[in-house]
């Protein structure tokens, strides 16, 4: 990936993940805020309805003791306390008295519990109502929710119980008012809130039941859960209710508990989620747009920034590649005085002063060069010379002697004079072939044959050293291009060279294998190794640990080499022999 697309992907990564973070974080804040503030309107609903239900209780019990305490009232009381009362003239009287306060339920029970007269029930004439003469001081009792019959189902009621005793005998009065869609009409909702209100009438939930303020509640079954969870634990619940079209709603509800503790009713406050889920979608649609505009920020700004550093830096890395070729006048141009600019000016002054140092190195390499071939040729030509001298005084001094004499002298001496002209020739010809190496001819080669034919052809000198020979050639090794009669003289050299550090016998190894599309050669021996030292100059012309020799012959090996487009290097350790590898590919400059 270039890094104009990693300043890319890193700018628009960073725009996204912060406003990706951002809306998370928002969102967040928003739902707690949210759900602290539905808390917070439930509380206060739930408050509100505590005090709506306390104000209507003391409100029936208010219009209940003032039925009691009336004049009608103290006047049926005093003719029921009479020894066997007719109660029947008095059937329907329960019935004006609750119009006349605004009851919507009221009975008069005598002192047994018997009911004298309903009004919203009149045939339950003449009977009990155990529960109403218990020894309960009912003017200290506030309203209580109760379960009444009515004669074609069960209403809750939020009922008073007073009494009228003008004489021996009390009057029960019961009266209460209706706890349904009147009541729940009555609280003031804040938006997006509804209030429910569940008769616990029944043994099973029942949709019936389920009250509204307005109109009947659509999908009361899905709230069946939540009523019942309270019916089970008898103590507040809340629950998330998903309506069919995907509208979301937050119940609150609280169980409302009779006289005797028994539970009679459920109230619910519900809180739409729509409002939030609105505010949600909103803050994704604003980091959606956000993102979308920040990552077209991104690539402006990354396609500024590369202007600003990638061409620059692309400039420099062109400039390193042709000073990596060769071309040490590589320039780049400086238009900013920025740290790319600095950079850029310290990249001339670079290569001006590696152009300075390569030229004083190439001097003084030349210099050494010449120094080392004198020195080297000097040697070489010194050992051949010094016989050839002694020869010529021989015949200087043979000459004064008798001609038989000089006869057998002269002969010597041309044998002699003619041994060193032929070493003379021998080392003025391996100086010159090494001068002038020839390009390889390159074809088509089988390198497990020409590493056989080397090796075959030290047969007689390898029995004599005593040494084994051993052939590890890859069979599945593809052809290359390279040239045989090259290749074969480096790999003659390195086969000498391998025998002349074994003395004393060893065992020479020659392995063929394919390697990175190519093939590796590798020359092993177990002779004496090498020292760090000798391996940093084991292949620069004329070096030689030899007693006798050029010090050529791998430095020959390496130009070969390096002229089919391959690597030479030596691993060894003293004591532990040397390990010679080639790597030649399977086609030079391919």
């Amino acid at each position: 990936m270039s890094f104009r697309a990693k300043l890319l992907a890193l700018f628009s990564a960073a725009v996204a993940a912060s406003v990706a973070l951002a809306a998370i974080a928002i969102s967040i804040t928003a739902r707690r805020a949210f759900e602290r503030l539905d808390e917070d309107r439930v509380a206060a609903l739930v408050a509100q309805f505590r005090r709506e239900f306390e104000r209507r209780g003391q409100e029936v019990a208010r219009r209940v003791e003032g039925i009691a305490e009336a004049d009608s009232t103290l006047r049926l009381a005093i003719e029921l306390s009479r020894p066997d009362p007719d109660y029947s003239p008095h059937v329907y009287q329960a019935r004006e008295l609750a119009a006349a306060h605004a009851l919507d339920f009221l009975e008069l029970a005598a002192h047994d519990g018997t009911i004298v007269s309903s009004a919203h029930w009149p045939a339950r004439f003449g009977y009990r109502n155990d529960w109403v003469v218990r020894p309960i001081d009912w003017k200290a009792q506030s309203a209580f929710l109760r379960k009444e019959e009515l004669a074609e189902q069960t209403a809750l009621a939020l009922v008073a119980v007073r009494v009228s005793r003008p004489g021996d005998r009390p009057l029960y009065v019961m009266g209460g008012q209706r706890l349904g869609r009147e009541f729940l009409a009555s609280l003031v909702l804040p938006a997006g809130m509804r209030a429910l209100l569940y008769a616990n009438l029944a043994r099973d939930f029942s949709p019936d039941s389920l009250t509204g303020a307005s109109q009947p509640v659509e999908g009361a079954e899905k709230l069946a859960p939540l009523v019942g969870q309270v019916r089970r634990e008898r103590r507040e619940a809340s629950r998330r209710i998903l309506w069919s079209g995907g509208a979301a709603e937050t119940f609150h509800a609280i169980p409302l508990a009779g006289r005797d503790n028994d539970l009679l009713a459920v109230f619910l406050v519900g809180s739409s989620r729509r409002e939030l889920e609105a505010l949600l979608g909103f803050i994704r649609r604003v980091g959606a747009v956000v993102g979308g505009a920040g990552i077209l920020l991104g690539v402006v700004l990354s396609y500024w920034a590369a202007a600003r550093v990638t061409r620059p830096v692309a400039r420099l890395a062109a400039g390193a590649r042709q000073v990596a070729d060769g071309d040490w006048e590589a320039r780049v141009e400086v238009g900013s005085r920025d740290e790319i600019g600095e950079l850029g000016r310290a990249f001339n002054r670079m290569t001006g002063q590696l152009r300075e140092q390569r030229e004083r190195l190439l001097q003084a390499e030349r210099v050494a060069a010449w120094r080392e071939l004198a020195r080297r040729l000097a040697h070489e030509l010194k050992n051949p010379l010094f016989p050839m001298q002694i020869t010529v005084e021989n015949l200087q001094r043979a000459r004064e002697q008798p001609a038989a004499q000089f006869e057998e002298v002269f002969r010597e001496s041309t044998a002699t004079l003619l041994a060193g002209l032929a070493s003379l020739k021998a080392i003025v010809g391996r100086f010159s072939d090494f001068a002038r190496m020839p390009k390889p001819e390159m074809q088509e080669v089988d390198l497990n044959q020409i590493a056989g034919e080397a090796l075959k052809l030290f047969e007689a000198q390898i029995g004599a050293a005593g040494v084994t020979a051993r052939l590890e050639l890859d069979e599945k090794l593809e052809r290359i291009q390279a040239d045989p009669e090259q290749l074969r003289r480096a790999l003659q050299n390195l086969a000498l060279n391998a025998l002349d550090a074994m003395p004393s016998g060893g065992a020479l190894t020659i392995r063929t294998r394919s390697h990175n599309g190519g093939a590796r050669l590798e020359v092993s021996d177990t002779g004496a190794g090498l020292t760090p030292e000798e391996r940093e100059r084991l292949f620069t012309p004329y070096y030689t640990s030899k007693q006798h020799g050029t010090g050529l012959g791998l430095a020959i090996v390496q130009s070969v080499v390096s002229d089919h487009g391959g690597k030479i290097w030596v691993e060894s350790e003293p004591g532990r022999g040397a390990t010679f590898h080639i790597d030649l590919p399977a086609r030079p400059g391919g």
